[in-house]
């Protein structure tokens, strides 16, 4: 498919509301903070379901894009035409490109973002607000990815709105989805401009030819431009293409000169803005690619660890600095879910666990308590865990409450369960049996034959069923 058809709209040489790169005015890292911060104030946000916005389908429609532009602008480079920086830029990184959308599709998992709060307003209502939040990073520093950057960026924004820690996990795919975003709509802009150049070229071909020069072929070749709105790139390049030629042409220059200043401009004054724009667009290009580059190599669980309102507190009243990864992982784990079940933030559910824990710590010395007790896991992911909840008001959900009911059944649960699924299948295999006129001692017979592979379907499933219910307990570890 080429990116015309992908388009499906009428000759690029003319504006069609195309969507336009996702750039603003560029702002320092101090600027940055402060826009952070105002965002953060003025963005509503939603946790009910409003009409769906697919991130993934998205991202799917992008990559096609930019596979039929980067097509388009080596068919170019083959035809031996020029090209701006911009393209080449895109042409001779577009593995890196296709590298990062992959690995986009294969860490995205299936329904990522559809617990994550959702923006309730503006043109980007319905999507996550963490998408709202790396659109502006991304706008307001041309596509430049810096680390340090990033993380005053979020924390200024969790000064005035903390953010989830399902959020702050999904800032790096969902910067690089942005970036992908933004390139694609670069990427449409220089076919764009390259196909109005094509345009342009066609028509100064035309009113070049030989024989083509009376006032009445270039009237009327002109006219069919009269009702439409000239781009800059087809004017910039008629206007090349034009200058200094037949003086025969110089009407075309007239009514190019009169069509301009009917869009409030003039032919010195589009080449200024064409080559400004093809000076910015090659910037985004660069930058957008750079930044795929260097994403790469960032240690996103430290970044995270960085910006996360819950670990601070987690650090500042307990040892859970000096724990490893995997149980701090589970520590976060259990306050987003107490937090989801409860209806309360994640950080009064992680205050509060720190509170229970420094009371306990600070019993007299006459009513010793166990030192477990002293720390903040003991409520969250061991013993202490259920009157912590009851405390919340936690509920759990469906899969969480089948899982303890399995689990409190123990090994009778087990083999009652076993015996029911046995008996359901050998009694469908039996009613089959006495549709079909069996009886008598052949169906005794056939029902003692069934038993065994009744019960071992039965086996089979349950065992199925607890490996994918229940996980290793593993251990706290430092």
């Amino acid at each position: 498919m080429s990116f015309l058809d992908l388009l499906r709209g009428p000759s690029p040489a003319f504006p069609q509301g195309a969507e336009q790169p996702i750039r603003s005015e560029l702002f320092s890292v101090d600027r940055l903070e402060q826009h952070a911060e105002s965002l953060a104030a003025a963005q509503a946000v939603t946790t009910k379901a409003l009409a769906a916005r697919s991130l993934a389908r998205r991202l799917k429609d992008n990559g096609r894009m930019l596979l039929a532009a980067y097509r388009t602008i080596a068919e170019s480079i083959r035809e031996e035409r020029a090209i701006t920086p911009a393209a080449e830029w895109l042409v001779d990184n577009f593995h890196v490109v296709e590298e990062q959308i992959r690995e986009i599709h294969a860490d995205l998992p299936r329904g990522f973002y559809r617990q994550l709060p959702k923006l309730a307003q503006g043109h980007l209502a319905g999507y996550p607000r963490v998408f709202g939040i790396a659109w502006a990073f991304v706008a307001h520093t041309d596509s430049r990815f810096d680390t340090e950057a990033l993380c005053r960026f979020v924390s200024a924004y969790q000064r005035v709105q903390p953010l989830t820690i399902g959020e702050l996990w999904a800032v790096a795919i969902t910067l690089r989805i942005v970036l992908v975003e933004n390139l694609r709509r670069s990427a449409e802009q220089i076919v764009r401009r390259r196909i109005a150049r094509q345009e342009a070229d066609a028509l100064a071909d035309q009113l070049l030819a030989p024989g083509n020069q009376n006032r009445f072929i270039l009237e009327s070749t002109l006219d069919r431009y009269d009702r439409k709105s000239l781009t800059t790139a087809f004017a910039v390049q008629l206007v090349q293409r034009l200058r200094d030629q037949d003086p025969a042409v110089v009407p075309a220059l007239h009514w190019l000169e009169r069509r301009l200043a009917l869009q409030g401009t003039n032919p010195d004054e589009i080449v200024r803005s064409e080559h400004q724009q093809q000076g910015a667009m090659s910037v985004t290009v660069r930058n957008v690619i750079t930044s795929m580059r260097l994403m790469s190599a960032v240690d996103w669980p430290k970044l995270f660890e960085k910006v996360s309102l819950v670990d601070e507190e987690l650090r500042a009243g307990s040892d859970f600095a000096a724990m490893d990864f995997p149980t701090r992982d589970r520590y976060r784990h259990a306050i987003e879910e107490l937090a989801r079940g409860s209806g309360r933030t994640e950080l009064e559910v992680t205050r509060r666990a720190i509170g229970i824990a420094q009371l306990a710590a600070e019993q007299p010395l006459d009513k010793p308590t166990d030192p477990r007790t002293h720390d903040p896991g003991y409520y969250l992911i061991s013993s202490g865990r259920s009157k912590f909840e009851e405390e919340l008001g936690f509920r759990p959900a469906l899969k969480r409450w089948l899982a303890r009911a399995y689990r409190s059944a123990g090994l009778f649960g087990y083999l009652a369960a076993i015996m029911l699924l046995s008996a359901l299948f050998l009694g469908l295999g039996l009613l089959a049996m006495i549709g079909a006129g069996v009886s008598g001692p052949v169906l005794y017979f056939l029902a003692l034959l069934g038993l065994v592979p009744a019960t071992d379907a039965a086996v089979a499933i349950m065992n199925f069923d607890v490996t994918n219910q229940f996980n290793p307990a593993a251990l706290p570890g430092l």
